[in-house]
């Protein structure tokens, strides 16, 4: 039977923990298989007589010596009680260095004041630390995008209606007032000699009319006054092609919510008849306690994708997006397209 003297070896040869012993000189006496393998050295041979500290822990991380007379690993041989460091950098055979945390203890070999090693090697654990320590920075700046775009979709919301309420409450309403000033002065004319008059009312109630349309597409007053059903009723009766709308939308929405979906809708609507070559709509509204889902879809050409040369459908889903929604669209070539987005309502 081996003795323990000669089992010793064979068994720290054994775990994977490098462990090594030096000498009251501080030389190195023994390192298992481990630490050998770690530092860079082929076989104990190699590390045996040299000088621990000046062998493997000689500089610092920056670059920079480390004298012997700093090294606190050396500290249990005068102190008698072990140590501990756990932000430490070894230097390999190559002068590479590598991250650890270690151990040092007193060993009484043969009535001289020995140490025994032992250390971990970091490089693993700390680059898995640095990945999720980027992971939660890049979720970070996720959050603080999304945010950042929900603030612009809502300012640009708002810039939108009053917008549209000054176009209607003061533009709309000069020309209202000059169309009536025209009829007025129409009656004063004999017949057949206010041929330039009745030019400047139907100039006049053109005006009027563009208006109107322009300030329905910055900001329907419909959408504000009665809601999303409405404004995407009232959308659907100027569109030039069949729409069919469903849904069990029947209350009230918050108003981010409804003037985005409003308009998501509406370019939805605008890509069918421009590019689709559809022959029919479909608009499904609905909303649980959490969610408004809604769709849109047609019956044409297929083939839209947010890589394609228009910019509606990825406004779209950076609109949904911005509001923390889901999006997803479905258009095979020749199969129609479907538009389907999931907005929070909270």
């Amino acid at each position: 039977m081996k003795s323990v003297e000669a089992l010793l070896p064979l068994v720290l040869d054994s775990v994977p923990q490098p462990v090594w012993v030096v000498d009251a000189e501080g030389l190195i006496l023994f390192a298992n298989q481990a630490a050998v393998s770690a530092l860079g050295y082929d076989d104990l041979s190699q590390l045996r007589g040299l000088p621990s500290h000046e062998t493997v822990h000689y500089k610092r991380v920056t670059g920079e010596p480390y004298p012997a007379v700093e090294c606190p690993m050396l500290r249990p041989r005068l102190t008698g009680e072990p140590a501990h460091g756990d932000d430490d950098w070894f230097v390999r055979r190559d002068g590479s260095l590598f991250p650890i945390a270690w151990w040092s203890a007193p060993l009484d070999l043969d009535g001289s004041p020995a140490l025994v090693y032992s250390f971990t090697d970091l490089t693993e654990r700390r680059a898995a630390e640095r990945m999720i320590r980027e992971r939660d920075a890049a979720e970070v700046r996720a959050v603080e995008s999304r945010a950042a775009q929900r603030r612009i979709v809502e300012n640009t919301a708002e810039v939108r209606r009053q917008m549209a309420r000054d176009l209607h409450d003061g533009v709309q309403q000069r020309l209202v007032a000059l169309l009536i000033g025209l009829q007025l002065a129409r009656e004063e004319f004999p017949p057949g000699e206010a041929e330039l008059v009745d030019d400047a009312i139907k100039q006049a109630q053109a005006a009027i009319d563009d208006l109107r349309d322009l300030v329905a597409g910055i900001h329907p007053a419909i959408l504000t006054s009665r809601g999303l059903v409405p404004a995407v009723e009232a959308l659907a009766a100027r569109t030039p092609l069949p729409v069919v709308i469903t849904g069990n939308l029947s209350r009230r929405l918050l108003r981010t919510v409804e003037v985005n979906a409003y308009f998501v809708v509406s370019e939805a609507i605008t890509n069918a008849v421009k590019h689709a070559r559809a022959g029919e709509i479909g608009i499904d509204l609905s909303a649980d306690d959490t969610t408004l889902t809604l769709e849109v879809r047609d019956n044409g050409a297929g083939g839209a994708g947010l890589d394609g040369p228009g910019t509606g459908l990825i406004g779209i889903a950076d609109r949904i997006t911005a509001l923390d929604g889901r999006f997803s669209l479905s258009s095979p070539p020749g199969g129609g397209t479907t538009l389907r987005a999931a907005v929070p309502l909270t």
